[in-house]
């Protein structure tokens, strides 16, 4: 009896040993982030643009934030021109309309595309983690606007 306390006790404190080295070692572990953005004109006639847009160079938001407070209520100071980005990958989609109305092979080939480029993501180590899409879409006869937005968020260990 003594024996299988003893066996018991050491058991349980090599699994709270294991389950707490894991538990650290997630903790420490860094990440970086990449966002795929999908853009799809839903604009009759075909007139819009679509386009598969990842950018190329990285941007520290701590450069363009700035705190407010009841005490300091100033405005963001950021010039835009430092936030904006100068390389980035800009792949041509096909519109979801054109003369004739909605096409089915357009989305079709944009589904082909934006696989294409998931895929390489994935093969480049990237995790998919997140997808978000969003439509502004026709408001009336008067509108003629709308785009079709999609955010794919994927992250990896930094190495």
């Amino acid at each position: 009896m003594k024996n299988l306390k003893s066996i018991v006790l050491t058991g349980l404190f090599l699994l709270t040993l294991v389950a707490s080295s894991s538990a650290q070692e997630k903790e420490h572990k860094k990440y970086e982030v990449k966002i795929i953005t999908s853009v799809e004109s839903i604009i009759p006639s075909g007139l819009g643009r679509s386009r598969l847009v990842s950018a190329n160079e990285d941007r520290n938001y701590k450069d363009f934030t700035s705190s407010r407070s009841k005490e300091d209520n100033g405005r963001n100071k950021s010039k835009r021109s430092k936030i904006r980005v100068k390389n980035f990958d800009e792949t041509k989609l096909l519109n979801f309309y054109n003369i004739g109305g909605i096409r089915f092979q357009n989305i079709a080939a944009n589904d082909a595309v934006v696989s294409s480029k998931l895929t390489d993501m994935i093969s480049q180590g990237w995790d998919l983690v997140f997808v978000t899409s969003a439509v502004e879409s026709d408001a009336g006869e008067k509108d003629g606007q709308g785009i079709f937005i999609t955010r794919y968020i994927f992250k990896r260990p930094v190495k």
